[in-house]
C-alpha cells in the first residue's frame, strides 16, 4: 500500500484547469476552423450539434439537440462542480473568513459591475441590446488558468490562487445574475417539487448520509424539475452541491473521506478535458466570413469587447490597488504590481460563461448571439494576449524562487496556503 500523501483539491484543481484550459482553446479553435473552413464543413459543423438526440422533456426546448445536452445537461456537472468549489473555499478554503474574502470579493464585484457598466454605456442605448449586460460579467477559469500555465514558473503561485478566488466568487455573481435575470416562464409545480427534492438532499446531510449515490440520484431529479421549472436547468448543479456534506479539515490536508472532495477530485478531469472543451466547440463555431470593421464596431460587439477588455483591468486592478493601499487587505505574496496588473487583464478573458450567457440573454435571436460571439473571441483574445505579454515580460519578485517554493509547501502540508 502506497503511503504517499492525497493530493489537495487545490492542487488537482490546478493542474485538470491548466491542462483543460489548453484543451478548450484547441476545442475553440477547432470551432472556428469547421464553422468557416468551407461550406460543406460548416454545413457538417452546425447539423451536428443540431442534431435531435432523445426525447422531449419540456415544451419549452422542444425536441434535444446535441447542443441543448451540452448547454442544459452536461453543464449541469460543469455548475455541480462550479457549486462544490465555491462551498470548499467558503467552509474549508481561501474564503472561509472575512479578511481571506475582502480582496477578491472586492476585485471580483468591481470585476462585474465596470463592465457592465461599460456595455450598457456602449449598447444600453438599444433597448433590444439591454439584455446583454452580463455576458462580460465572468472570467473564464481554465482559459485563465490555461494561459498562465504556458507562462511556467513565471506566473507566481500567488496570483494563480487570487485569480481562481476571483473567478469562483464571480462565478457566483453569474450563478445569481442567471438565476434573478434569464429565467422565464416559471412553473411553480415544478419549483415547488425542485424545493422538495432538495429538502430531501438536505435532510440527507443533517441525518449523515456519506454516501454520494443518493446524492446523485437525486440530483438527476432535481436537474428535470429545474429544466421543466423555467430556471435554467444548469442551476441545478450548484444547488445540488451546497447539500453534499463536507468534512472541514483547517490547517490540514483534504479528508480523505469527505463527500464532497471526493466529488470534486471524480469531477475536476471530466469538467475540465471533456465538458467545457465541448461547450466551447459547440458554441465558439462563428461565422468569420461577414466580419469586417463595421461588424466589429456594431454596440453589441464592442459594447461586450470593450467591457471585457477595459471593463475587467478597470474593475479588477483599481479594487486591488484601492483595498492594499488603504490597507484593507495584503497584496498577494511573491507578487509585482505588473504582474497583478498582468492578472487583472486575464480576467477579460469570459469565454466560457460569457458565451453561456449570450444564448441566455438573446433567446431566438441567433444573428444577436453570433454577435455576442465576436464580441466575447474578439475581447477574450485582446486580453489573453495583452495579459500573457504583460506576466512574460514583467520583473520577477526578488524572492520569488523562495517564495514559491514556500507556497508550494503549504498548499502540500495542508491543502492551502495560509493568509
Amino acid at each position: 500500500m502506497s503511503n504517499s500523501k492525497p493530493i489537495s483539491a487545490l492542487r488537482s484543481f490546478l493542474a485538470s484547469e491548466a491542462g483543460g484550459g489548453v484543451i478548450l482553446i484547441f476545442a475553440a479553435v477547432m470551432a472556428l476552423v469547421a464553422a468557416n473552413i468551407s461550406e460543406n464543413s460548416a454545413h457538417l459543423y452546425h447539423a451536428l450539434i443540431h442534431t435531435d438526440i432523445g426525447p422531449v422533456l419540456t415544451r419549452q426546448l422542444g425536441s434535444m439537440t446535441v447542443h441543448l445536452w451540452i448547454n442544459d445537461g452536461l453543464m449541469a456537472l460543469f455548475f455541480l462542480l462550479v457549486g462544490l468549489e465555491i462551498k470548499r473555499e467558503i467552509v474549508d478554503g481561501r474564503l472561509s473568513s472575512w479578511e481571506r474574502r475582502l480582496l477578491p470579493a472586492v476585485a471580483a464585484a468591481s470585476g462585474m459591475a465596470v463592465p457592465a457598466v461599460i456595455y450598457l454605456w456602449i449598447a444600453g442605448g438599444d433597448a433590444a441590446l439591454v439584455n446583454g449586460w452580463a455576458i462580460p460579467a465572468a472570467t473564464d477559469i481554465a482559459f485563465a488558468i490555461g494561459v498562465m500555465a504556458l507562462l511556467g514558473s513565471r506566473a507566481p503561485m500567488s496570483l494563480k490562487l487570487f485569480l481562481v478566488t476571483v473567478a469562483i466568487v464571480d462565478d457566483m455573481g453569474a450563478v445569481v445574475v442567471i438565476a434573478l435575470f434569464y429565467t422565464q416562464g416559471l412553473s411553480i409545480a415544478a419549483i415547488g417539487a425542485a424545493l422538495l427534492i432538495l429538502s430531501v438532499m438536505y435532510g440527507m446531510n443533517r441525518m449523515g448520509v456519506r454516501s454520494l449515490t443518493p446524492y446523485l440520484l437525486a440530483f438527476i431529479v432535481l436537474w428535470y424539475a429545474i429544466l421543466v421549472s423555467g430556471v435554467h436547468a444548469t442551476i441545478a448543479g450548484v444547488l445540488a452541491a451546497l447539500t453534499i456534506p463536507i468534512r472541514r479539515t483547517p490547517g490540514t490536508p483534504d479528508a480523505e473521506d469527505s463527500p464532497l472532495h471526493r466529488l470534486e477530485h471524480a469531477l475536476h478531469p471530466w469538467s475540465a478535458y471533456l465538458i467545457v472543451p465541448l461547450f466551447g466547440f459547440a458554441n465558439a463555431g462563428l461565422d468569420l466570413g461577414d466580419v469586417t470593421v463595421a461588424a466589429l464596431l456594431a454596440p453589441l460587439p464592442l459594447g461586450i469587447c470593450l467591457a471585457l477588455f477595459l471593463g475587467k483591468q478597470i474593475g479588477v486592478f483599481g479594487s486591488v490597488w484601492a483595498s492594499i493601499r488603504l490597507g484593507l487587505a495584503a497584496k498577494p505574496r511573491g507578487a509585482t504590481w505588473a504582474q497583478i496588473y498582468g492578472v487583472a487583464l486575464l480576467c477579460g478573458i469570459g469565454f466560457t460563461m460569457s458565451l453561456f450567457i449570450g444564448g441566455l440573454a438573446f433567446p431566438g435571436a441567433p444573428e444577436m448571439v453570433e454577435q455576442a460571439k465576436l464580441g466575447i473571441l474578439a475581447g477574450s483574445l485582446l486580453s489573453a494576449l495583452a495579459g500573457f505579454a504583460v506576466l512574460r515580460f514583467a520583473p520577477l519578485h526578488p524572492d520569488h524562487a523562495a517564495i514559491e517554493a514556500q507556497l508550494s509547501g503549504e498548499i502540500d502540508g495542508d491543502g492551502d496556503i495560509r493568509s
